[in-house]
């Protein structure tokens, strides 16, 4: 990926008349790379994941001028339309950012759903799971709920992330939103764990996660959590979906792909989870990061399977829309090397508000207290990056 700048005006994307706007943009900084990206040249005409990669190879075949990498965020729904843009410069360098006194002062919170609206979801989930469908069987669905934060001052995002990338096995992002004429800029800001794929000329890579324990600060405890999940039929079930569907769509690619047969502890610092490092060597090189990103998301991970019926699932249990919550964040290249990462852990903020979510999956052997109790420690972790001590997620 070129690395040059080529500081042209930028145009606003995440709202109108807004200095943040203009200066704060998409930032991805992980183990292996880091990016900062300024302005906008110009933007990907918004689309599908299912035409993602012919849209960003129809991008780059114009021979634009600028950053010859295209930044930004897929929506969870891969029927919506997804937000990437061509940067005026971007650079790898570390943000340089005075943290103000966090948290800010906090004005009050709601879960979307409370606990037992939550509970009763995944029961009516499950009512799903185990109706017989011979065309199609639901056999996972991942249930969200979101938790609305209000701050008595405006929430800096590149701050927020600031104190997301404490963990450092995690990668930490800050990635614009589309808002409507008028409305404050908004981004989603997040520490995730999981990669969606990653591709370095032939060599395609992805480390699904799906099964979570949450840590314990006690030695003995975190490690009979560990020991736990990894011996959870139910949590080695639901991981088992999620690599099935990822070896399925790449195993066609590829004239080379490697899956441990057994899942492996994957460590952040709040939680525990089942994770598989799935590596494959592509049959053809023109197939870029982007479309590959496109093949693969939604995996059931964050939505479900099979897909379809678990986006229906989705869509009627719900009671908030994920926006760009459980989508993908990350860029790609002229040359179609790029990295996507499952946006997990993670707040849009706009404003002096943010609304963080989190997700379980539900499988036959679900009962909805558990899954309640997982939401919680998933926000409890995003909460306790922030310092924030009084909100509960009930």
């Amino acid at each position: 990926m070129t690395e040059a700048a080529f500081m042209a005006g930028p145009e606003t994307i995440v709202g109108d008349g807004d200095p943040i706007a203009a200066s704060i943009w998409f930032r991805l900084h992980g183990p292996s790379r880091q990016i900062a990206a300024e302005g906008r040249r110009a933007s990907l005409p918004a689309g599908p994941t299912s035409t993602l990669g012919a849209r960003v190879a129809a991008f780059f075949a114009q021979g634009r001028h600028g950053p010859d990498v295209l930044v930004g965020a897929l929506p969870f729904d891969p029927h919506g339309d997804d937000a990437l843009y061509q940067p005026a410069g971007l650079s790898t360098a570390d943000d340089a950012v005075a943290v103000a006194a966090w948290p800010p002062p906090l004005r009050g919170h709601v879960a979307e759903p409370a606990a037992d609206a939550y509970a009763t979801a995944v029961a009516r989930c499950l009512d799903r799971l185990h109706a017989v469908d011979a065309a199609a069987p639901l056999r996972k669905v991942v249930l969200a709920r979101s938790l609305r934060i209000d701050a008595a001052s405006r929430i800096d995002p590149l701050a927020l992330a600031s104190r997301l990338g404490a963990d450092a096995s995690v990668t930490t992002y800050v990635a614009p939103l589309p808002v409507a004429v008028g409305e404050a800029p908004a981004w989603l800001v997040g520490a995730t764990p999981e990669l969606l794929v990653s591709r370095r000329g032939l060599e395609v890579v992805s480390h699904p996660l799906a099964g979570s324990a949450r840590r314990a600060r006690d030695p003995a405890k975190d490690t009979r959590a560990a020991q736990a999940l990894l011996a959870s039929a139910k949590d080695h079930d639901e991981h088992r979906h999620v690599v099935e569907a990822i070896v399925d769509t790449l195993a066609p690619l590829c004239s080379r792909l490697q899956a441990p047969s057994t899942p492996s502890l994957h460590a952040t610092a709040t939680m525990w989870h089942l994770g598989t490092r799935i590596v494959g060597t592509l049959k053809d090189p023109s197939l870029s990061s982007a479309a590959l990103a496109g093949l693969l998301h939604p995996t059931p991970a964050v939505c479900g399977t099979p897909r379809e019926a678990a986006l229906a699932a989705i869509r009627a249990l719900e009671p908030v829309d994920r926006g760009f919550y459980a989508g993908a964040v990350g860029w790609t290249d002229a040359q179609g090397d790029g990295d996507w990462y499952v946006s997990i852990r993670c707040a849009r903020v706009q404003g002096r508000s943010m609304r963080l979510f989190a997700g379980a999956g539900i499988v036959a052997g679900s009962q909805p207290a558990l899954e309640v109790d997982e939401t919680a420690a998933k926000f409890r972790a995003l909460l306790d990056a922030l310092d924030i001590d009084d909100v509960r997620a009930a």
